[in-house]
């Protein structure tokens, strides 16, 4: 089992389908069949594709080839990437949602202080809403601000803050329409329960112990 930071309810033993499917293949075939006809959009493996970072897609005919779905292309394989993907195209809007990765304002690694602070504040909501889809599909969760080569190390223990203070504001309110309805999907799939309110107090606290342990452990 996932640690209790991470698991809104205890998983039942997984059908014998379950447990020779990746988990990754998983999220693409519950993804692809709730979204594709309706939103015309698919998700995609990355690795499997020949992409080597990940990257949103808009659909396009051109005389040269016809892609007749928008594509999320999440990196190596990995569930958490997908959900992480699959978070960025839950917030974005329709306008932006026709935009090779919905035109958002991206730094590569090796951000100085001002352009780290803009690239986590883009990040929040979506890093929200990927918290909520990883409760629900019972995977492990952690926050991500990916700058290994910056001019000074991130502050995680900060940016998690903000990720829960922004789930718990939506928890409250309202979750994006997409992110709802894939997580009450991964739910019935994975047999856990929505998360509410309650699940991210109770969860923000373990993670902001475990991401104090790590400051402790770098001093």
């Amino acid at each position: 089992m996932l640690a209790n930071a991470n698991t809104v309810a205890q998983q039942p033993a997984q059908s014998l389908s379950q447990q020779t499917e990746s988990q990754a293949d998983q999220l693409i075939r519950l993804f692809n069949s709730e979204f594709q006809t309706t939103e015309q959009t698919v998700l995609i493996n990355g690795q499997q594709a020949g992409f080597a970072e990940p990257i949103y897609l808009p659909a396009s005919i051109s005389a040269r080839q016809v892609q007749p779905y928008h594509r999320i292309v999440f990196a190596h394989g990995f569930a958490r990437s997908a959900l992480h993907e699959i978070a960025h195209w839950c917030v974005a809007g329709k306008v932006r949602r026709q935009f090779v990765d919905f035109r958002y304002w991206y730094a590569p690694d090796g951000r100085n202080t001002a352009q780290q602070a803009a690239f986590e504040q883009v990040e929040i909501t979506p890093q929200a809403v990927e918290w909520l889809l990883s409760l629900c599909a019972n995977i492990e969760f952690e926050i991500s601000v990916d700058n290994l080569s910056g001019s000074e190390p991130p502050n995680r223990l900060a940016f998690t803050q903000q990720v829960i203070q922004r789930a718990l504001q939506r928890a409250a309110s309202s979750w994006p329409p997409r992110a709802v309805r894939f997580g009450e999907r991964l739910c019935a799939f994975y047999q856990t329960n929505f998360p509410q309110v309650e699940d991210f107090h109770r969860f923000g606290a373990q993670m902001l112990e475990r991401e104090q342990q790590r400051l402790e452990e770098q001093a």
